[in-house]
């Protein structure tokens, strides 16, 4: 890709040495990052998975409005602030040589909208709590775009794509046990029993609490070696129009328009609570067992997943994720107990931490280091725009016709999805290097 550009810390390396001595501080510091990553990780999404679990927000807003639109809205607006940020992030962090100050700030401001939303909670009411919940929302979107792109490099930098998986996979595992029992806990007594007088509020509280001290540790543990190359800095608009270069990687085109697709199967995400009162009442305790499912999956399958990736290539991973959801969503559609919507719920839950791992990896994967930034901007604008636009038709869908044909057209979208990761995305990992380092010999 010949419109790579390079700013070389010394005239006198080569890129080859540089690599060689980025490979070598990677290596020496790779315990100690590895565990710093395995800490943030996992109380990070021990506290993040209370605020994007289908189960907590969505019923949150349905009891502060009584409208499945407003909850539509409230998850649009969530998304809404996803679409731009990302690409700002990217376009400041590819010519960065060191991103972890940037991750912390913008993983900073990200803990402060679910601080908001808790102490709106226990001292707002009526129609400023409303109000003041939608703008924490939109605000927590904007910058948990800019911290999925920072945290995705960081890791990416720093652990070895051999063992990202098993990093994943172990860290989602605790954090996904931990946060199974919490959400469990935080429905059956915090919620069920108004515990401060606002359940919900203390149950953000303490999302808030852990999702800090997961970034405590990766500030404190982690140490980022100097990048080896970087780009040099260009308008974003500029680097915007380069965009068509990118996809000009038949795999990477491919897999981009399996993940929209995807994303357009999880908009209903945040209905399936509301789908499953025909069969359980929307109690403390009904949000509770349907989480403990939801999340209490990840302790199950995470290590499935990241072994799958990491021996295989994440290609296999989100086939096998794509056919899980599909089946999930069928079952919640034809559930015939309370006993099979918490199946179905447990099937969801596994199949959305596949898709975080396997998705979020897999793109680290296609082309050259110097390009990741851009790569996880994209996908990551094209997820916020569907997720932005998703969640309002369906809960004006649900209003006109119910849920049924929702359910019908994720599962439709779902089946697409495992189509074109099939027979149209080969895995980016044995894919020949040799021609894509050749094109950048000359910058050296």
């Amino acid at each position: 890709m010949t419109d790579i550009m390079e700013q070389q810390p010394k005239a006198s390396s080569t890129r080859q040495e540089r690599e060689a001595a980025f490979d070598a501080h990677v290596e020496s510091n790779l315990k100690r990052n590895y565990i710093s990553h395995f800490l943030h990780g996992m109380l990070g999404l021990t506290g993040f998975r209370l605020i994007y679990a289908p189960t907590f927000i969505p019923a949150y807003v349905q009891m502060l409005t009584g409208s499945t639109v407003m909850v539509g809205l409230g998850q649009s607006l969530l998304q809404f602030g996803a679409i731009v940020s990302p690409l700002v992030a990217a376009n400041r962090m590819e010519t960065k040589d060191y991103v972890l100050p940037m991750s912390v700030r913008a993983g900073t401001l990200v803990r402060l909208q679910i601080l908001g939303l808790a102490l709106s909670g226990f001292f707002m009411s009526g129609m400023p709590l409303v109000v003041a919940t939608f703008v924490f929302l939109f605000l927590m979107g904007i910058f948990q775009g800019m911290q999925r792109v920072a945290f995705a490099l960081v890791m990416a930098k720093v652990i070895p794509i051999s063992r990202r998986g098993r990093l994943q996979a172990w860290r989602n595992l605790v954090g996904g046990a931990i946060a199974a029992l919490l959400s469990y806990s935080a429905g059956k007594y915090l919620i069920q029993h108004n515990v401060f007088g606002n359940g919900y509020a203390t149950t953000f509280l303490a999302a808030f609490a852990l999702t800090s001290l997961g970034l405590l540790a990766l500030q404190f543990g982690m140490v980022e070696p100097r990048a080896p190359t970087v780009r040099i800095e260009e308008p974003l608009l500029q680097r915007l129009r380069q965009f068509p270069v990118l996809l000009e990687d038949r795999d990477y085109r491919n897999f981009v328009v399996a993940q929209g697709l995807a994303i357009c199967a999880r908009v209903s995400a945040p209905f399936y609570i509301l789908y499953a009162q025909k069969l359980m009442p929307l109690s403390g305790e009904t949000i509770g067992t349907l989480s403990l499912a939801y999340l209490g999956a990840d302790t199950v399958t995470n290590l499935i997943w990241g072994h799958l990736g990491d021996k295989h290539g994440y290609r296999v991973s989100l086939i096998g994720v794509f056919m899980l959801w599909a089946c999930s969503i069928a079952l919640l559609f034809f559930a015939w107990s309370p006993e099979a919507i918490v199946m179905a719920f447990f099937g969801l839950g596994a199949a959305a931490s596949g898709y975080v791992l396997a998705a979020g990896t897999i793109v680290l994967e296609f082309g050259l280091r110097e390009d990741v930034p851009m790569r996880l901007a994209f996908v990551t604008t094209v997820e916020g725009i569907v997720s932005t636009i998703g969640p309002i038709f369906a809960g004006l869908l649900i209003g006109a016709v119910g849920f049924g044909p929702l359910l019908g057209l994720s599962l439709g979208f779902i089946l697409i999805s495992l189509m074109i990761m099939t027979f149209w995305v080969n895995e980016p990992r044995h894919r020949d290097r040799v021609e894509e380092m050749a094109s950048l010999s000359s910058y050296d």
